[in-house]
């Protein structure tokens, strides 16, 4: 019933003209022969009769004939294959299959050529944070020969030039996730564990250290251990920048709620403020930490929130200004596989 009454619309719009014009045809005729004198009603009301009953015939062949092409113009297109639906043979209904069909490869054309553009730019960025990983590596290993401070001050800016790299590397990545992925049961606390190892000098040179807390022993959930990987070195990397000088520990927790596992980072900084909580997953959004720490771009969090939205996992916050700050990876009941 919408639909015809979205055909019927069109085709009355369309026509409105060619009514109005009639209209005022009969009505111009009418006039002529009145002021020429003539003053019999019933013939003149006959003639207007049948020029209504013509211009009635005329509009209902129009509207049979052409009922599909109304019916496809008040349609949106679901996907693109509708593009190629015949809609009749009539001139401009195959004139409207054509157009179609042209704007099809148009935009057809113009995907493959993004993409095309993409995979490049996505091939470039790869091969260009390798390459950068390397001079780094070779830094780190001169600076090892150096007297402290200098030694530290080295390896703490080569430090936060890979997490950079990495984040630059994972953005990239993130285009393509559903091709670099695997679902896997993951152990929570032996990736803990792998990440406080890769981040152990991290750790060292902020002088801040963390504690892991396991409700249960052996939790395993389903999930990609390298983005896990990586959404646990984000949080925790945030921990410890956001506790420099207010604490010396980091709380890492592994727990079971209502049968979900919950792998929690908690830290007893600055916390963040109220007004900035609803953004701080938003893209290149810094708020006000990160307008007083340096070297926050502000993406980290956002590429979190991505990365557990595509794998299905939840993410939650609770933050008090002055007190600390708690993030949560929530994995599902499925993805929860302990005791299964």
């Amino acid at each position: 019933m919408v639909g015809n009454r979205r055909k019927m619309k069109l085709f009355i719009k369309e026509h409105a003209s060619l009514i109005v014009v009639q209209a005022l045809q009969f009505l111009v005729i009418l006039s002529i022969y009145w002021l020429d004198g003539y003053r019999h009603i019933r013939p003149a009301l006959y003639g207007v009769f049948l020029g209504l009953f013509f211009l009635g015939c005329y509009l209902l062949y129009q509207y049979y004939s052409h009922r599909k092409f109304y019916e496809r113009l008040s349609k949106p297109l679901v996907s693109f294959d509708d593009s190629f639906i015949k809609t009749e043979q009539t001139p401009i209904s195959a004139a409207l299959d054509q157009l179609l069909r042209n704007q099809y490869k148009y935009y057809q054309e113009q995907i493959q050529t993004l993409e095309y553009r993409q995979e490049k730019h996505l091939k470039f960025m790869n091969q260009w944070v390798h390459q950068m990983k390397t001079p780094l590596s070779v830094i780190e290993l001169i600076a090892q020969n150096l007297d402290e401070p200098d030694s530290s001050d080295i390896r703490e800016e080569t430090e936060q030039m890979k997490v950079g790299l990495n984040t630059v590397l994972y953005m990239a990545r993130l285009q393509t996730i559903e091709q670099d992925f695997t679902i896997q049961p993951v152990v929570l606390s032996k990736i803990v564990h792998e990440v406080n190892r890769e981040n152990k000098r991290f750790y060292i040179r902020n002088k801040i250290y963390p504690k892991l807390q396991e409700e249960k022993k052996g939790i395993i959930v389903e999930t990609d251990e390298k983005w896990l990987f990586f959404i646990l070195s984000q949080l925790i990397n945030n921990a410890v920048k956001y506790s420099i000088g207010k604490s010396n520990h980091i709380l890492i927790s592994i727990y079971e709620k209502d049968k979900e596992a919950i792998l929690e980072v908690t830290d007893f900084g600055v916390g963040i403020p109220d007004s900035d909580k609803k953004r701080v997953f938003n893209a290149f959004y810094t708020g006000e930490n990160g307008r007083k720490f340096r070297e926050s771009t502000g993406m980290g969090l956002y590429l979190i929130k991505e990365v557990a939205e595509y794998l299905g996992h939840g993410i939650a916050l609770d933050s008090q200004v002055g007190e600390g700050t708690t993030f949560r990876i929530i994995f599902s009941t499925t993805q929860n596989l302990t005791g299964q």
